[in-house]
């Protein structure tokens, strides 16, 4: 297991938590109401959902509207929205993917394409680039729970795959413990992992790069800004990319 790999710019970087909380509570919103219509309505009893529920924690989101979202599943109320996967390249020849979920295709698509097209990036057809991905269980937690020592011996003991911690560098950037797991033995992981470390900040499924492509100061700009704009989305829930800005290169963006 590689416990010292430090994980950078592969799904978040700095500066990329000023979201609008209005916006990421829409998406976390969306997420419990499409978990709760899939399974049964009690995180205990559903995964999917106990991830939606934990993730929205994490974000301070109100107990009153995590109980609204479930409560409009089990009435049958809301939007029926589906699952999309969008897959292309951004600046550089860095493959992304985008996951979505949407009550419109057609509008998503459009909005994907446009802003693929717009920011230097092509929108490829599916399979594109998630053959240079691994499908696995992520789960993360802050920088604060523990040093790589600690994190890594209990990812171990619960039965993770791997394990990249990046201790930050103070409190702008506390730092965060990705911590990868076979998909199939992702909640029985986390369940374990919480029994030492807490409540996790995020478990979710999520696609790993097989190789990362380095992103030079002439596409960096571009390529930040096309996943602001992936992002910013309204139907968009997660971008996920291969791409390694160095810190060099992320100092000179400021």
């Amino acid at each position: 297991m590689a416990g010292h790999s430090k994980f950078k710019n592969i799904m978040h970087r700095k500066g990329a938590q000023d979201k609008k909380r209005s916006a990421m509570f829409s998406k976390l919103s969306r997420e419990i109401t499409v978990a709760a219509k899939m399974g049964m309505p009690d995180p205990d009893m559903n995964p999917r959902l106990r991830a939606a529920v934990n993730a929205a924690k994490a974000q301070s989101m109100p107990k009153d509207n995590i109980a609204r979202a479930i409560d409009k599943a089990s009435k049958g109320e809301g939007d029926n929205y589906e699952e999309v996967r969008y897959e292309g390249y951004g600046p550089g020849g860095v493959a992304i993917i985008v996951e979505a979920l949407t009550d419109n295709r057609n509008r998503t698509a459009t909005n994907i394409r446009t802003a693929f097209s717009k920011n230097g990036g092509n929108l490829g057809a599916s399979g594109a680039v998630s053959h240079g991905f691994e499908r696995l269980g992520l789960i993360e937690y802050p920088g604060k729970v523990g040093d790589e020592e600690k994190v890594l011996e209990a990812a171990i003991e619960a039965g993770a795959e791997d394990v990249e911690s990046d201790m930050g560098d103070g409190d702008e950037n506390p730092g965060s413990h990705q911590i990868w797991v076979a998909v199939e033995s992702l909640h029985e992981v986390a369940r374990e992992l919480e029994k030492t470390l807490g409540e996790a900040e995020g478990v979710k499924l999520a696609w790993k790069p097989s190789m990362k492509t380095s992103v030079d100061a002439d596409n960096a700009a571009t390529l930040l800004k096309l996943i602001d704009v992936l992002e910013d989305d309204d139907d968009v829930q997660t971008v996920w990319g291969n791409y390694d800005i160095p810190d060099d290169v992320m100092e000179t963006l400021g």
